[in-house]
Parts: C-alpha cells; structure tokens; sequence
C-alpha cells in the first residue's frame, strides 16, 4: 500500500507575508463585540427576573378551574350552537329542503371539509406540489388588524410537510422605557475611573518617553536586519508596519523616522542586480537549502520594496488630495512634511537604485514633481534627476528619465518650469566622456612580461600561460566592443529625444520661457546634430533673433547655439555668419554693473567660440573693432567681468599678434575711427588706441590693475611685466567665476585709500594776515542777539 500524501500544502513565505495588520484589528474588535453582546445578555436576564419577582407579588392568585366542569361547558355550548344552526332548516319547506341537498351533492366543494387538502374529484397525486396545498387554504376577511407571523423552520412527517409560524410578539413601549431607565441606573451604579488630567510638561514628558522607546525599537529592527538580512527579512514587514504608527503623540515624528530608516536599509541590502519573477520550471525544480533560502530572501525584498513604494505614493497622494483620513491621527498640516520626507527618499532611492526592481516606477512619480507648485520639492527632484545623469555612465537610466519628461513636457503643451529642460544639461553624451567612461569600466589588465615568465614559471607553464592571456585579450576586446556599442545606440536615442522635444518648443511655443533653456540645450549638444537640420536651424535662429521678442540673454543664446553649430560639422558648410558677429557687436553694451551683468558669462563663452576657435574666417578688422569695444565695455561692469573680459583681450592679442597696433598712438590708415558704427568690418578701429587700459590702471580692484598693465606693456609672456601663473594659465570664464561678488565682497579685499584730509584752519592761518585774523575771532567771540528783520524795507529798497 502507498502512503497517503497530506494533501495539505504548508503555506508558502509570500502567503505569511501577506498578514496585514487589518485582520489583526478585525479579530480584536470581534472579540471585544463578543464581550459587550454576553454582558447585554446578563442584563437583560437580570431584569426579567426582577420583573416577574414584581408581578408574582403584586397580582392576586386566581383559582385554577376544574376540568370536567370546563369541558361540561364547552359541551353545552356546542349544544346551544347546534339547535341555534338548525333552526332556519326546520322553517323550510320540504320540496326547498330537497333542493337544497340536490345541489349540495353536486356542489361537492361546499359541503366536503376545507381545511383537509384531499381533492373528491380526482385521485391524490403522489408528488403535489407544497405551494397547491397552501393555495387550498380558505382565505378569511381581515375584520381585526392582522398579526405579524415569523416563519418557522417546517417539520415533515408521513403525512408531508407542516409549516411553524409563530406570532412576533408587540414591543412594549413602557417596558422598553423601564428597562432603558434600569440599564441607565447601572450603568450609574458602576464606578467611573477618573482620567487625570496631565499638564504640558506632564505631556510633553509623556512624548519624550513615547518617542524614545520607538527610536530604540527601530533601531533594533533595522541593526537585526543589517547583521543577517536573509534570515531577518521578515523583520522588514514589521518595521513597514510602523508607517501606520496610531499614536496622536508621536504618529508624524515616528512615520518619518520609519521612512528614512527603511530607505537607508533598502540601499544597504539590496543586491547589485534586477531580481526576476522565477518561470515555472524553476519552482518546480529541486534545489538546495542554500538556494531555498536566497530565493525567499529576493522573493521577500522585491515584495517589501514594493510595499514600501506604494506607501510614499499614497503619502504623496494624501497630501496632493488634501482628504483627511477617518482615524484622525494625522492632521492635514502634517502631510506636507510627510510629503517631503516621502519625495526625499524616493530621489534617494531614484539616484542609489538605478539597477534594481520598480526604478520606472520611481521615474513616473518623480518627473511631475519636478514640475510642483512648491519650489522646495521641485528643486529637490531636479537635483536627483541631475545627479542620476551626472553618474549614470551607460545611459539606461537616463534614457528612461529622457522618455517620460519628453511625455510630460508635450501633454502639459509646454507649460513646464525651465528648470525640467535645464536638467538635460547634465547629461552625459560628450564623446570624450565615452572613451573615459569605456577605460574606467574595462581598466587594461597588466600581463606578466617575458623575464617574469622566464624566472617564475617553467616551459610547459609558459606555454599555458601565453595561450590563456591570447584568449582573454579577445575577450577583453569582445567585451569592450560590445558595451561601447550599446552605449553609443543610448545615447543615439537619449539625443533623438531631446532634440525632438527642441524642435517642438521652437516651432510651437517660440515664446515660452522654455526658449532659453532650449537655446542653451541646443548650443552643447549642437555638435551632435545631424548636418542636414544645420541650415533650417540657422534661419530659426536668426528668425528668433531678429523678432524682437527675445530678451538679451536669449539672444546670447542663440548667437552661441549658431557658432556651435558652425565649430563642429558645419566647418565643411559653405555659411556667413556675419549677421551673428554683428549682432554680438551691436549688443555688447547692453551690459553693465547691474542687472545685465549676469549675461557676460555666456558672451566670454561666445567671444571664445566665435573668435578665438574660428581664429581662421575672422579678419583683422573684426578683430580690432572687438578689442576696442571689449575695452570700453570693461569699464562699466562689475571687477569679475572686467577681469574675464581683459583675459579675453590678452588670448586675443596672442591669436591675433597685429592687434598690438592699437597701443600705439599713431593710425594706420585712412579713415576716422566711429565707435556708434553697428558694422565691426568697417568702423576703422586701426586708427583708435586703448586708452581705456590706462583708466583700468587705476581701478580700485587689484587684479584689475594687474591685468591693464600687462595689457598696456604688450601683454608678455615673460619679465616683470608678466602675469602669474595663476592668472596666465587660466580661461577667461575661471576667472569670472573665481572672483565672483555673488556674496557682496571684493574677491580679494579691496584695501582702503590712505590719503590723508589737510587741515584747511592752517592753511587758511597762513594766507590771511594778522589784522583779518583779529577781526575774524572778534566777530566770532560776539554774542549773536535776535533782531527782528522787516523784510517790507528791504523790498521797497530794492523796488527804488
């Protein structure tokens, strides 16, 4: 005989971590139910008893009746009904009396008896029907108001079925009264306990202690899980049970604890791969204890996160829903720092976890946050998108984030912070960052050399030797090739998306604030675009500059996106951008010390792009007429701007050496120099000098003073009049920046002038003689006296 299998399954680990803390509550308040409904009970029989104790007292006893005397009464009266029944027959005639018979022999349903369900007529059906039976019932008139019935459970016997009813039995009102007013009474009966009434210190007491135990029961949770996660993963789940934390006193403080601890975990213990869903074959296949115990652990950590997951987005939801929730722990004040607790985790979790389970998911809740109401949260999502581009080498993640911000962008129609398309601008999609990125992933392992091999191993090893490192150099290359082609078809992709997502906002929303991020989009990946958009871009580009509609900046923009366009493939295009150089000339003093003077680091990056890397298609006329408005513009702006723009000066009197032309008085020449000429080819800037560099000589910012110098003295390379290392080997853009007053002080500090105020009372002593001296101290020693002064006199004196 085969044993019998248990045929009972033995609950598996996702079954017992499905136990949620609602059964827990439903199975408490039944019990509690229970309590109550045997404690009504007891009332109630106890009231009863009281009550028939009254009546037994209060009511007078009835003597009982005899049953031969009752039943000789009841056959008198069965009599007297009798002789009154038959009293009409007898006044009959006997030809009525026999038709009267006739008719109730055929009549056989009047005369048979009703309340038998017999038929006469017809045989008895084995089978009838319950429902004919009640229809045979005679029907009475309703003369006295109807009782209730409540239908009983039939009983069948030989004979069939016979239905119970009984009477529902009428409410006393008074009674019920009466018995409301007792259970008042005992209720009254039953001593109150006193609540004490705490004070704030009492309370706040209280909460410290509250709040201390939770902190130490967390912190245990989560030490226990980080010493032994595969065996302490069930520990997870009571720790997640903690996000619902009841307590009114430390609900809010405890909930955010339980946020970030779990967060902090989830990026200690979770692997450095995508845990699958196991296939069929898989579960059905043995395997050992070691491999069991793994599986249970990912299967319990995928299940957890998710869990987890899902209680951010519902924190998030309540707080965007602004709906308070039944049990009242949590007021609508505190969903907004619960809100922000649950976006900081999920950036933490978006940048940490690019590789593991639900990173889309985090992707589509972080991206419509970037675009939030509240700055604070807006800012703290673009920076996590930032950061993940920053580091993400192979371009994955990106993609991803790229995909569902394009998505975002287009069905708001545009209407999006700038900050969301500024986040692009960290992507990693420069092709010498590629090459870095490949030689950091597959560093060239070093092979032992031939004296190494020759003193270490011997033939026989030597040759095994030479035959292993053949076959992992070919794998080495096979690997290499193969990410950095994968690499290259993301960010191919990454690129298609953005530029798609451009050329949108440039031909549907010209005039959207989105204009300037793109404009600074297009001019760092301009290089990458495809040579065949060149030409419409250009007229875009112009065409935006040219409406007028563009602030200063953004036309800064687009001037540095057509030069980048034009540095990278659009070298071998036959195009003049000449429109652009004297767009830039025109508007170069629309700078100046105020709110403008942010707009001079992207036209250091302009002059840099557009003169110094196309040294070759610039002539020397627009080179002078560059340096001579540069100079003049140095002279307005803030000490950090004068000193990238005297950089820009000194890089390009190195590339252009005949410039030097202009620190020299004498003209070269015919013509007179027009500083208000628009057109940098034909203002005749060789007849001018730079006087200005004289003025800048005597700035009050030191590093100002040291670079007019070196600019007058022919800006040397070496000598006294030479700059520093430190000055002369950094770009005009690290100098703006380094000398920045974005704190309001001078970088470095200005020392204060040391000249000294003369005394005017000596020189004044040794100009007048003695005489006026006297008379000066005479009429300053007088007491002054208070005369009236009639201003008629005077007025008739000078009408005469």
């Amino acid at each position: 005989m085969k044993a019998r299998r248990n045929k009972k399954q033995v609950p598996s680990f996702r079954k017992l971590i499905k136990t949620s803390k609602v059964k827990l509550e439903n199975k408490l308040k039944n019990k509690q139910f229970k309590q109550q409904s045997t404690i009504k009970k007891y009332r109630k029989e106890q009231r009863k008893l009281r009550q028939a104790v009254k009546d037994a007292v209060s009511k007078k006893p009835i003597p009982l009746e005899d049953p031969k005397n009752k039943r000789q009464a009841q056959r008198t009266e069965r009599e007297d009904g009798e002789e009154e029944e038959a009293l009409p027959l007898d006044m009959l005639d006997e030809d009525d009396l026999q038709l009267m018979k006739d008719l109730g022999q055929r009549a056989s349903f009047l005369t048979r008896d009703l309340s038998s369900s017999k038929p006469v007529h017809i045989k008895k059906r084995k089978h009838e029907s319950v429902i004919d039976k009640y229809e045979k019932v005679p029907r009475t008139l309703q003369t006295a108001p109807e009782k209730e019935l409540i239908h009983l459970l039939p009983i069948k016997d030989k004979g069939g079925i016979i239905p119970q009813t009984r009477e529902k039995p009428v409410p006393d009102i008074h009674r019920e009264e009466e018995d409301q007013e007792e259970e008042i009474e005992l209720e009254e009966e039953i001593p109150e306990i006193p609540v004490k009434e705490l004070t704030i210190e009492e309370h706040l007491a209280e909460r410290k202690k509250k709040l201390q135990d939770k902190k130490i029961h967390i912190a245990n949770l989560a030490s226990a899980i980080l010493s032994d996660p595969e065996s302490n993963i069930k520990k997870l789940k009571e720790l997640r049970s903690m996000l619902m934390e009841q307590d009114p006193d430390v609900a809010v403080t405890v909930r955010k604890l339980v946020i970030v601890s779990l967060m902090e975990l989830f990026k200690d213990i979770t692997p450095s791969y995508k845990i699958r869903p196991l296939t069929e074959a898989e579960k059905s296949a043995k395997i050992r204890k070691e491999t069991q115990k793994l599986r249970e652990f990912e299967e319990g950590l995928v299940s957890q996160y998710k869990f987890y997951l899902e209680n951010l987005e519902q924190m998030i939801k309540d707080w965007k829903q602004r709906k308070l929730k039944k049990n009242n722990v949590v007021s609508l004040k505190a969903y907004k720092g619960l809100a922000e607790v649950a976006v900081k985790s999920l950036c933490e979790l978006l940048v940490a976890l690019p590789h593991f389970n639900f990173h889309n998911n985090i992707i589509v809740l972080i991206v419509p946050l970037m675009n939030d109401v509240s700055k604070s949260i807006s800012e703290m999502c673009c920076e996590a998108v930032k950061k993940l581009f920053k580091q993400d080498k192979l371009g994955q993640a990106s993609l991803g984030v790229i995909k569902v911000i394009s998505g975002f962008v287009k069905g708001r129609n545009y209407e999006v912070r700038p900050e969301m398309l500024k986040t692009f601008l960290c992507l990693r999609i420069k092709e010498v960052e590629v090459k870095k990125d490949t030689e950091d992933i597959n560093k060239p392992k070093k092979f032992m050399t031939f004296k190494e091999k020759r003193k270490t191993l011997s033939r026989m090893q030597r040759k095994w030797k030479k035959a292993e490192e053949k076959l992992e150099r070919e794998l080495r290359e096979a690997e290499a090739s193969e990410s950095t082609e994968k690499k290259l078809k993301l960010h191919t992709e990454t690129l298609n998306i953005v530029f798609v997502t451009y050329f949108r906002i440039l031909k549907k929303a010209q005039r959207s604030p989105l204009v300037p991020a793109v404009l600074e989009g297009l001019a760092k990946f301009a290089h990458l675009i495809n040579v065949e958009f060149f030409d419409d871009l250009l007229v875009v580009l112009h065409t935006l500059i040219e409406s007028g509609d563009l602030s200063y900046q953004e036309s800064l923009h687009c001037v540095q996106t057509a030069f980048h366009i034009l540095s990278g493939q659009g070298d071998v295009l036959n195009i003049d951008p000449m429109k652009f150089y004297t767009h830039l000339y025109k508007t170069l003093f629309k700078l100046h010390a105020g709110a403008t003077n942010e707009g001079v680091e992207i036209v250091l990056q302009c002059l840099d792009v557009m003169l110094t890397k196309r040294r070759k298609q610039v002539s020397h006329q627009r080179a002078l007429a560059f340096i001579k408005r540069l100079c003049t513009l140095a002279l307005q702006v803030l000490p950090n701007s004068s000193i990238g723009i005297l950089a820009t000066i000194r890089i390009l009197m190195h590339t252009f050496p005949k410039t030097d032309l202009m620190l020299d008085n004498e003209s070269q020449g015919s013509g007179v120099f027009l500083p208000e000429l628009d057109e940098p080819e034909y203002c005749n800037a060789q007849n001018t000098a730079l006087w200005e560099l004289h003025a800048l000589r005597r700035h009050y910012h030191p590093i100002v003073q040291r670079f007019a110098a070196h600019l007058v003295a022919g800006a040397p390379s070496e000598g006294s009049e030479a700059l520093k290392p430190e000055l002369g080997r950094r770009s005009a853009f690290e100098l703006f920046e380094s000398y920045s007053m974005a704190d309001m002080t001078f970088n470095p500090p200005v020392e204060p002038s040391n000249s000294k105020k003369k005394d005017k009372l000596s020189q004044r002593d040794t100009f007048l003689n003695e005489d006026l001296n006297q008379l000066i101290k005479k009429y300053c020693n007088e007491v002054v006296t208070e005369t009236p002064l009639d201003f008629s006199k005077c007025l008739k004196t000078c009408l005469r």
